[in-house]
């Protein structure tokens, strides 16, 4: 099985914002800002189970398609067996900057997010919070548009198009291609030969329904809701990356839980590698286990027209895919939303290869980012 194990299944949500703005860039990824205790969808424990250093892991994700490891993982036991006896508490986070906040703040071990906050959590901790440990999912971010008004990319120019959050990963990505089409937008306003319409997912639907908006360069499952409004795919954003795959959703420590407990680090990156490889093995019974997870976690399952084409867009992945959050950073810069940030040191991917190695399978690139 290859490092970067696929599914019919591949994405929403995530990569690299502006460092001051990202501080609410996730919005893109939740439907609101609480953490749930999530207990309740955890697979039990065996009696006889042996603890590990540490008597518990807490652990935080969103109850959303681009978390699939995370939702399938602690639903179906994969990573609790590898726990053994340490008890997995999971927590359900609706937004970036409140899984980050629960990091600093002690009452959260390791998450599951996307590129922009890690990175801007790293910078303005000066490098001393966190560590990108594995990758989780890339993929899922399409630009959707009424077909009545753009029929071909070109019709793009002199549009609206929404995108959840200035500074955003989908922002950037779209400011970016925007400026590879030879046309001029002002990142700060979103004004210029594109209007670009910054527009919470939540109400993207609705704005799309009173055409108010044109388009939308968004994640899934934000882009398959519009299409199930009339709207049309008229670009994949994995076609304009190198082997179709970007990060979307990384998997993070706190630096201070990974120096005390390795080893308890190291056996839920096995119980992840162990989901992603079930969830390619088995895509329709893990498409039906995430939605299941779904419902039980935030209430409400994806009606079966908008997962059924969401789900195939996006790809679980142990790889990190560390240079496409580079690239990320780059547009960033470019699109003058951020300074260069200083990301030497963010990924910590020993472990992961040793787990990677262990199951027969090619170590995983940090692209330079890595601690030495």
């Amino acid at each position: 099985m290859p490092a970067t194990t696929r599914t019919t299944l591949r994405r929403s949500l995530a990569a690299t914002a502006a460092l001051p703005l990202l501080i609410g860039a996730l919005a893109s990824c939740g439907y609101g800002s609480q953490a749930k205790d999530a207990s309740a969808e955890k697979a039990p424990i065996a009696a006889d189970a042996k603890k590990l250093s540490a008597p518990e892991v807490r652990i935080g994700y969103f109850p959303n398609l681009t978390h699939a490891t995370a939702l399938i993982g602690v639903k179906d036991g994969h990573i609790q067996k590898e726990l053994g006896g340490t008890v997995l508490k999971p927590q359900t986070f609706n937004a970036g900057p409140s899984e980050i906040e629960a990091l600093n703040g002690g009452s959260l071990d390791i998450g599951f997010i996307g590129p922009s906050p890690s990175i801007n959590a790293y910078v303005k901790s000066k490098g001393k919070n966190l560590r990108i440990i594995s990758g989780s999912a890339s993929g899922g971010v399409k630009l959707v548009v009424n077909p009545d008004r753009i029929k071909t990319l070109d019709d793009v120019k002199g549009k609206r198009i929404a995108t959840p959050q200035k500074g955003n990963t989908q922002d950037v990505a779209l400011l970016n291609w925007i400026a590879e089409k030879g046309w001029t937008v002002d990142a700060e306003s979103g004004k210029g030969d594109v209007s670009v319409v910054r527009t919470d997912n939540k109400v993207t639907p609705d704005a799309y329904k009173s055409g108010s908006i044109d388009g939308a360069w968004v994640p899934e499952p934000t882009a398959s809701k519009l299409v199930s409004q009339g709207a049309s795919v008229l670009l994949d954003e994995t076609s304009l990356w190198p082997d179709k795959k970007f990060v979307i959703t990384n998997i993070i420590v706190s630096q201070k839980f990974l120096s005390e407990h390795p080893d308890v680090v190291e056996a839920v990156l096995r119980g992840t590698v162990k989901t992603n490889a079930w969830i390619n093995a088995n895509p329709d019974k893990a498409k039906e286990s995430a939605n299941a997870a779904l419902k039980a976690e935030s209430g409400k399952a994806l009606a079966a027209k908008v997962i059924d084409p969401a789900w195939p867009s996006i790809a679980v992945t142990n790889d990190p895919l560390a240079s496409t959050l580079k690239t990320q950073s780059e547009w960033a810069v470019k699109a003058k939303l951020i300074d260069q940030p200083d990301l030497a040191g963010i990924y910590d991917l020993k472990l992961l290869n040793k787990v990677l190695k262990a199951a027969g399978e090619p170590e995983v690139s940090d692209a330079g980012l890595g601690v030495k």
